[in-house]
């Protein structure tokens, strides 16, 4: 494993596994808290912690209200952070964010834009006057491997669990009045999730790959879907290409995966709903 990891990892897909037990087409243990069982980030509107194997990622969700910008005066915003921590793996420095944080960060935007899962219209309050602000922070806590996957999976859990107080403005001071009794829950319009998969050999695909397999494999690609089946984004950055077929493969599993997680989320959104 050490000398000729290659050969290694061969060795076992040729006989359809992996060498921590799961079959090529097989996802690792998938776990979600949501909300308040995570005290360690109270202050935050919505968070989640996901577990994909050992891969951990937390999200938190900060509203704030602001001005609109001149040219969309009737949308807020929504910041995505992806932030890899030097505590979560060796690869991984100090510092300002480096080359992977920022593509999984434009990643994630690309997600929400092309998803609509939240429309920004949703967040304005008063138009050109004040709307809401989402800064959702996405923060590694242990890296191996499959970072998108998990960094979705939080952000919607996160934002499904986002409760924003009522807020209008007054017609004679002209400042808002925030009425912190009276919550509503963030508008989710679509639910997209994401799927990756390692190509080994530029012919093989094996899904949900762990650090290892990621840095041995000939290319990643990560498909995105949401709850009707739409592809909502396909990223492959460089690598191996694929076949029409691997690719459509790819999706109909991807599909198939997001009932798993759908499922999943609706699960412990319904234990911690208050009876």
């Amino acid at each position: 494993r050490t000398v000729e990891p290659l050969e290694y990892y061969r060795r076992f897909l040729k006989e359809n596994c992996r060498p921590d037990g799961r079959e090529l087409g097989e996802f690792r243990t998938t776990t979600v808290n949501i909300g308040k069982c995570l005290r360690s980030i109270s202050t935050a509107d919505g968070s989640a912690l996901v577990k994909l194997g050992n891969t951990t990622v937390i999200c938190g969700v900060k509203a704030e209200l602001a001005a609109p910008a001149a040219d969309s005066a009737n949308k807020g915003y929504i910041v995505p952070n992806v932030e890899l921590p030097s505590l979560c793996a060796e690869r991984f420095r100090s510092g300002p964010p480096g080359e992977e944080a920022q593509a999984a960060s434009q990643f994630i935007a690309d997600v929400i834009e092309n998803s609509q899962m939240i429309v920004k219209e949703d967040l304005c309050i008063a138009n050109g006057k004040l709307a809401w602000v989402l800064y959702c922070d996405i923060i590694c806590l242990d890296y191996d491997g499959n970072l998108l996957d998990a960094s979705v999976f939080a952000l919607l859990a996160a934002l499904k669990n986002v409760q924003l107080p009522s807020v209008t403005i007054n017609e004679e001071t002209g400042l808002s009045e925030v009425n912190l009794k009276q919550k509503n829950p963030l508008i989710i319009r679509k639910h997209p999730v994401a799927t990756s998969f390692a190509v080994f050999d530029d012919t093989l695909l094996i899904v949900d790959p762990t650090a290892e397999e990621e840095d041995l494999a000939t290319g990643t690609v990560t498909i995105v879907t949401d709850e009707e089946g739409r592809l909502c984004s396909v990223h492959k950055p460089g690598g191996s290409p694929l076949t029409g077929a691997k690719l459509q493969d790819c999706i109909t599993r991807a599909i198939t995966r997001h009932k798993e997680v759908k499922k999943l989320i609706d699960k412990v959104i319904k234990s911690i709903t208050p009876k």
